[in-house]
């Protein structure tokens, strides 16, 4: 008889707590800044990918779920301010486990991860997401790749240039959508 004393106990002492309801999807939760979520492939402050192919993110990824297939830049395309871009790139959601670890492994912090967590499919091909899938959108200023580099003369005038001109980077912790609000004038 003790045992179920205790077991409604428990129940009526939280019928009188305040109720803990999201109202999803109409309004989602906020979640913390640092939260791992979709990845995002950043650009410089003029478009060019910041990702020069080096297929470190794929060699650190514990579940072999990122597939990098880099190219050499050109004068006439070139699409990173490096030798060499991501031809292609593909992020496999299905085996992805959200670790960071492919973050941490990039050496130009072209790879980081937003907030967006709505990554639910109806196919599991749909769950491949491409380079275009996960490219930052073009802010203002910026120009579509292939074209010159508009930073500066070398690579390095990038990679100094990064701290005080993110580029894409600034808000990579917030979602696309939210992105694509804010650019255009907070109209969803």
């Amino acid at each position: 008889m003790s045992g179920f004393a205790k077991g409604f106990g428990v129940t009526f002492s939280h019928m009188f707590k305040p109720k803990v309801t999201v109202d999803y999807p109409e309004e989602p939760s906020k979640l913390q800044p640092r939260y791992h979520g979709r990845h995002v492939l950043n650009r410089h402050p003029d478009g060019l990918e910041k990702c020069i192919g080096c297929e470190l993110c794929a060699w650190a990824c514990p579940a072999d779920a990122i597939y990098v297939e880099g190219a050499e830049n050109t004068e006439a395309e070139r699409f990173s301010p490096g030798e060499r871009y991501a031809k292609t790139y593909q992020i496999n959601y299905a085996r992805c486990i959200f670790c960071g670890l492919c973050i941490e492994a990039c050496p130009t912090r072209s790879l980081t991860m937003s907030n967006e967590y709505e990554l639910a499919r109806d196919d599991r091909r749909d769950l491949i997401f491409t380079k275009e899938e996960l490219l930052a959108p073009l802010l203002e200023g910026m120009e579509q790749p292939p074209h010159p580099m508009r930073l500066g003369d070398s690579e390095k005038a990038y990679y100094e240039s990064g701290p005080r001109n993110p580029g894409a980077s600034e808000g990579a912790e917030f979602s696309l959508t939210e992105m694509l609000a804010q650019k255009n004038g907070g109209a969803q």
